[in-house]
């Protein structure tokens, strides 16, 4: 079962699978420049598989459902649980629109995705195992959430960053040739404040000879740079890339992109089946420097 812890500040993530892959993840507000960033590591490894008992499973709670999720809760405020519902609803059409899933329907009836509603961050430490930072948890294999009412955060940065995620995941599955960089593109792309700025960086950065190559973008682990710069940059290239892909070329070849990622192409297969104007990374990567300069 693929975990993910969250804070708003600083966190460290865990995901844990019961397939062979293991995902680590780990989020730290950094100050460069004199600007606090919040920063989001992502690396897939691979080890043996290791099966969690869900923290809710054997617990009685109260429900609300809605379309695409149910809402699980105890001693919380109704409009808490009916403002996670309806961001929940929202966030869920407005990701799949924008990445062009919206005909695949997902989560319906008994597959609807999950979210754990406990008491307070004491309840949820004490149910979970988490630490005091830990402002949520998510798993992706199961489609679920777990947090506490008003963690920081939650409805700005986590809510549309785990369901990006797992919206993206439950269509091109786990064990695939997807960069990671095109992930976690995806899910900070639906951070929308993370969108502020991402040009004004962009040519700040090739004006410096600072730009990272596509290339070797997808051959960093982004989880061991301790440069702060390079750490930014990174994930300001990911979504500058994904919005290239979405905006400029449309969903549907987006839509192509993902099929082809599930059925385990490598990636520079994926992208020149896809987008036919590419033959390679190399070849997406001048033509998104292109965009950053228009």
């Amino acid at each position: 079962m693929a975990r993910h812890d969250w804070r708003g500040s600083q966190s460290d993530f865990y995901l844990d699978t019961m397939s062979t892959h293991k995902v680590i993840m780990e989020e730290k507000t950094r100050t460069c420049s004199g600007m606090t960033t919040r920063i989001l590591f992502a690396v897939f490894l691979l080890f043996s598989g290791q099966r969690f008992l869900f923290a809710g499973d054997d617990e009685k709670w109260n429900t609300q459902k809605s379309e695409h999720f149910i809402v699980y809760y105890k001693e919380v405020k109704e409009d808490f649980v009916r403002k996670t519902v309806e961001n929940a609803e929202e966030y869920y059409k407005s990701i799949a629109e924008e990445l062009g899933f919206t005909r695949y329907n997902f989560w319906r009836w008994d597959n609807r995705a999950k979210i754990y509603i406990y008491n307070n961050a004491e309840d949820y430490q004490e149910k979970t195992g988490k630490p005091s930072w830990s402002g949520g948890v998510a798993s992706y294999h199961e489609k679920a959430i777990e947090t506490y009412p008003w963690a920081q955060g939650f409805f700005q940065s986590l809510l549309p960053h785990e369901l990006g995620h797992i919206i993206f995941r439950e269509f091109i599955g786990i064990q695939n040739n997807a960069p990671i960089w095109l992930d976690e593109g995806v899910a900070m792309y639906q951070e929308k404040f993370r969108r502020k700025d991402i040009k004004k960086k962009l040519l700040k950065a090739i004006e410096e000879r600072k730009l990272i190559p596509l290339t070797k973008l997808s051959e960093i682990n982004i989880m061991f740079v301790k440069d702060t710069e390079v750490v930014d940059l990174y994930y300001t290239e990911a979504i500058s890339v994904v919005e290239y892909l979405i905006t400029k070329f449309g969903r549907d070849n987006f839509v192509r992109l993902c099929k082809a990622l599930k059925e385990r192409k490598n990636f520079d297969q994926a992208i020149e089946e896809s987008y036919r104007v590419f033959k390679n990374l190399e070849e997406l990567d001048k033509g998104w420097l292109r965009y950053v300069k228009e």
